[in-house]
């Protein structure tokens, strides 16, 4: 019997497919692994807005982690919108219950509408207690100026944000350099050794990058399930990140989704 790689997403849904949920278990698909998921919270979205979001409940939410676990036991998670300080510290309790499993942590603050998926009082808890915890955190640009406290405008930013971030307790921190203006340069930092690795890439010119973070995100959950190392792991889901928005087909109004399946 061959044995299945298993990868676990907890995270909120994401009513138009892009993102979220739907974006990971269709990246886990595609990259070979089968996915698992604890979800979070149910959103109203389509490609231009973000109508409603709805926490669903904290009894939900750990039954769905715990039948899981007892069956379908993971070999990697990836964290998603968790939306308010309670889930976060829920979660930070529950990922107690498993051992030796890499944690992919998306502090998923804000959609690509411009629309706050988490509340301000969820990102102190968020801080203090999930992302000590975590194997990797990959903010955007966005995303670390909050976890930071700095402006980034450019490459040196990024490293003073990091250096910032890292204080938090993240083994590694892959920060994504995609809302800076010219080519996109991705840097990967671990806690040890500082930087390691530089991902330069060229822009696409696209508005159909809808679900990006969540994307990347869940490929590194993807990799490091097949025991890929953590530099690779991060190499190879930026070519797939790359590849799936490069062949984007347009959906809707607004910014539409990646091709998870150009692969195949």
């Amino acid at each position: 019997m061959v044995k299945n790689n298993i990868a676990m997403t907890i995270a909120g849904s994401d009513s138009g497919g892009g993102a979220g949920i739907q974006a990971d278990l269709k990246t886990f698909a595609s990259l070979g692994v089968y996915g698992t998921c604890v979800i979070t919270a149910v959103t109203a979205q389509n490609t231009v807005e973000v109508r409603d979001v709805q926490i669903l409940s904290n009894e939900i939410i750990i039954n769905q982690f715990e039948t899981l676990i007892n069956d379908i036991y993971p070999d990697s998670v990836k964290i998603g919108m968790l939306g308010n300080p309670e889930v976060v510290n829920l979660i930070s309790k529950l990922l107690s219950k498993i051992d030796n499993v890499p944690v992919v942590l998306d502090p998923v603050m804000i959609a690509k509408s411009g629309d706050q998926l988490i509340s301000d009082d969820a990102i102190s808890n968020l801080k203090n207690n999930l992302i000590p915890v975590c194997s990797i955190l990959t903010p955007n640009i966005p995303e670390a100026e909050v976890l930071s406290g700095i402006k980034i405008s450019n490459r040196d930013d990024m490293i003073a944000a990091s250096i910032n971030i890292l204080k938090l307790g993240p083994k590694y921190l892959l920060l994504k350099g995609g809302h800076l203006t010219g080519d996109p340069v991705d840097i990967l930092f671990e806690q040890e050794k500082g930087m390691i690795l530089e991902l330069p890439q060229k822009r696409i010119h696209t508005k159909n990058t809808h679900g990006t973070g969540c994307t990347f995100s869940s490929a590194i959950a993807a990799e490091l399930a097949k025991d890929v190392d953590m530099k690779n792991s991060v190499i190879n889901s930026q070519k797939y990140v790359y590849s799936a928005i490069k062949s984007s087909v347009e959906i809707g109004k607004g910014h539409g989704p990646l091709n998870h399946f150009f692969n195949i």
